[in-house]
Formats: structure tokens, sequence, C-alpha cells
């Protein structure tokens, strides 16, 4: 069975929601943000301590941004991917890339200096350029969204999937007021995917599990 080692709403989130699209059987587990520190036993897997890590057989993937299309691929066929004699191909690489490398990024840097630092470490005015410049990226997802519902091939794929993910980041963030109506809608569409919505009451059942009292703590 495949495992995935994930925190709640974290770039994992990403390998969760697709391992839903695609129907697959999976074992789900639940660490501290961040792993590294809090979960320290984890690095005897993942030496980086980073999430998510999906373990199928004898492979081992970190990348969130890679993970859903080797779902779509090496559990498919499945209209989630786009083949190679597909014309979109090129531009769903590009999203797949896009949606971690320059917009994701910016994010992470939001997080840390407004929210995860100490008070004393926190840094506004990076904060505040990072937001700007994830937004300045977007205008590009709002172009490519003015003719078409989703990215690529006139259909939902992985690359949507994997954008969908720094919208969601972007909304934790206090950012989505800044969204475009083409973005808003977009976002909708994702979020109203019932894989979305079952990834979303995965994490939150192993959650519950992990945060129960056991049967000796639930006694007087």
């Amino acid at each position: 069975m495949l495992e995935l080692y994930h925190c709640v709403d974290a770039r994992s989130f990403r390998a969760l929601w697709a391992l839903e699209e695609m129907g697959l059987d999976y074992r789900l587990h639940i660490l501290p943000f961040p792993p590294r520190l809090f979960a320290p036993e984890y690095l005897k897997l993942n030496p980086l301590g980073t999430i998510p890590l999906l373990i199928d057989g004898e492979a081992r993937m970190t990348e969130s941004a890679a993970i859903p299309p080797y779902l779509a691929t090496r559990y498919g066929p499945s209209p989630l991917a786009v083949g190679m004699d597909e014309p979109d191909y090129p531009l769903w690489l590009d999203w797949l890339h896009r949606s971690e490398a320059t917009l994701t990024f910016p994010l992470t840097i939001v997080l840390r200096y407004r929210q995860l630092e100490p008070v004393e470490r926190r840094q506004p005015q990076a904060a505040d350029d990072y937001s700007q410049w994830f937004l300045s990226r977007l205008r590009h997802l709002t172009r490519a969204l003015q003719d078409r519902q989703w990215l690529c091939a006139d259909r939902f794929t992985m690359a949507d999937l994997c954008v969908g993910y720094p919208l969601m980041f972007a909304s934790s963030l206090g950012l989505d007021h800044k969204f475009s109506p083409e973005i808003n809608d977009y976002w909708a569409r994702l979020s109203s995917r019932p894989a979305f919505i079952a990834a979303q009451a995965a994490q939150a059942k192993v959650t519950a599990a992990l945060n129960a009292p056991s049967d000796d703590q639930s006694r007087p």
C-alpha cells in the first residue's frame, strides 16, 4: 500500500489530494510541523526532515509537485495526466513546475517571517515584499484563465491540482482578498472537487484520532 507522510495543509496536501483524485488506497501518517524539529524519528525515513514523503514499494518521493504527475502516470492511464502526444504537454509541465518554484516559494517566506519566527525575529517588510511578489506572479494565472476553465488540455489535470495548492496557502495567509475574479472562480471550482473535500476529511480524521485521549487518559 502507498504511504504518505504529511503535515496538515502543508505542501504535502498536493500528494494527499492526488491520491484521492486517483482513487488509490493509501496509509496516511500525520506529523507535527515542522517534523524535523518535532518528530526527530522521522529523519530515519527522510533525512531532509521535509514533507511530503511518499513511499511506493522501493520508491521514495519527497517533492510535492512531482508526486501528482507520478501517480497519474504510474497508476494510469488517467485524464489527470497530459500525454507527450498532446499539444498542451509542454504547458502541463510548465504549470507543474511553476506551481512550486514561482507560486509557492514566496508564500513560504511570508509564512516564516509573519507567523513562524519568534516575534523578535519577524520581518514585516520581507513578508510584505514576498506577498507582493506572489501577487505579481499570480497575474499570469489570471491571464491564463481568461479564456479557459482549466490550465491545459481542456480538462482538470494534475497541473490544476498543483497550482491549487498555492491558492489554498495564500487563502490561509489572508491574501485571497487580492485574487482576481478569474482566480476566485477557479479556486471555487478546485476547492469544490470531491477529491479535495475528501483529502481535507482524511487529514482531519487522522488528526482527530491522534489527538483523542487514550483509554488510560480518559479514565477518571
